[in-house]
């Protein structure tokens, strides 16, 4: 099977339109629908139109990356020099929280939140053990970020005048392909369409509510402002990512790697987020899942994105993310 990616993307300025990315090339949806005289995609189908029948629709797309290479008449471009917009438009987004082992116990450690007294080796073995009884006990936390966070992946960053803290966290995202409600966990993976990159941008000093300390995390204004979730570059088909807790997750600011790190440190895995999930909601295709971050942020390096910084960020065959960061009102 030949692989490939799907995109949103514009050539010169021009409108959105689907594409379908095969290696270091990326050609519009429509030409290679017209090309290969494929009557079963209509023209000027849209990624999500795609998602919503892609049960349907999935054989369709791999006849034509099959024989993409073999078709007169199509205007490739290079991967690197079309704009990327996000991939779909999904309805809801739903983000796994402190799903990293690694990353828990680092932020316990960083912020000192374990209990009174305990510090050292004594905090960070209270924060494992917790992960571990959390894992074999509990369920995976989950909260929602706003559409209006969605950004491109080579979008500009507006670091808000409101936090002082701005910080990364590059993660590994799951599109949904078909509805599912109160769907088990040998079920789950079904409804998965395919894979994506996020980067669950944060303000630190925003997510805990300090008017009222009992109302604990406010994730909208800590997670929700706008151009807060860098999404794509594309979505990559669920066949051709066999093992998605062995992709090593990387994340650099200015030159300095940050995140390095794999999804194997993931705690509750991709299907019992599912479950979990549509216990109580029901997914949609186009939907999708921010997994949690690795461990790598900048609360444990006590350093946070800055006016001017360039993140970069990759995860293991899905691309890459070149995100120019730039202080509100400059």
């Amino acid at each position: 099977m030949t692989r490939y990616a799907l995109a949103t993307i514009s050539v010169d300025g021009g409108a959105k339109t689907a594409a379908m990315v095969l290696g270091d090339k990326v050609a519009t949806l429509d030409r290679l629908v017209a090309a290969q005289g494929n009557t079963a995609i209509a023209p000027g189908t849209t990624l999500m139109a795609l998602l919503e029948d892609w049960g349907g629709l999935l054989p369709e797309l791999d006849a034509i990356a099959a024989g993409a290479e073999a078709t007169n008449g199509i205007d490739w471009h290079a991967a690197d020099a079309v704009h990327y917009h996000p991939p779909a438009e999904p309805r809801q987004i739903f983000c796994t929280g402190a799903n990293y082992r690694t990353h828990v116990v680092h932020l316990t450690i960083d912020t000192n939140s374990g209990p009174q007294g305990l510090e050292g080796d004594e905090l960070r073995e209270w924060a494992e053990k917790m992960m571990d009884d959390r894992l074999a006990n509990g369920d995976p936390y989950v909260f929602t970020k706003p559409f209006s966070s969605i950004a491109g992946a080579n979008d500009t960053l507006v670091l808000p005048k409101v936090t002082t803290k701005p910080d990364w966290e590059l993660e590994l995202a799951v599109v949904i392909g078909k509805e599912a409600y109160q769907v088990s966990v040998e079920d789950a993976m079904d409804c998965v369409a395919g894979y994506a990159m996020v980067n669950d941008v944060s303000a630190r000093d925003l997510i805990p509510r300090t008017d009222y300390k009992l109302l604990g995390s406010d994730w909208l204004r800590g997670k929700g402002m706008i151009g807060f979730l860098p999404f794509g570059p594309y979505i990559v088909p669920a066949a051709f990512i066999p093992d998605p807790y062995d992709l090593g997750i990387r994340l650099s600011v200015e030159g300095q790697l940050m995140q390095n790190e794999t999804t194997g440190d993931m705690m509750f895995d991709i299907a019992r987020q599912i479950e979990y999930i549509t216990r109580y909601a029901r997914l949609m295709p186009g939907d999708i899942i921010c997994t949690g971050s690795p461990a790598g942020n900048g609360t444990h390096y006590n350093r946070f994105l800055r006016d001017g910084d360039l993140m970069v960020g990759e995860i293991d065959g899905l691309g890459a993310q070149r995100i120019r960061c730039v202080a509100e009102g400059a």
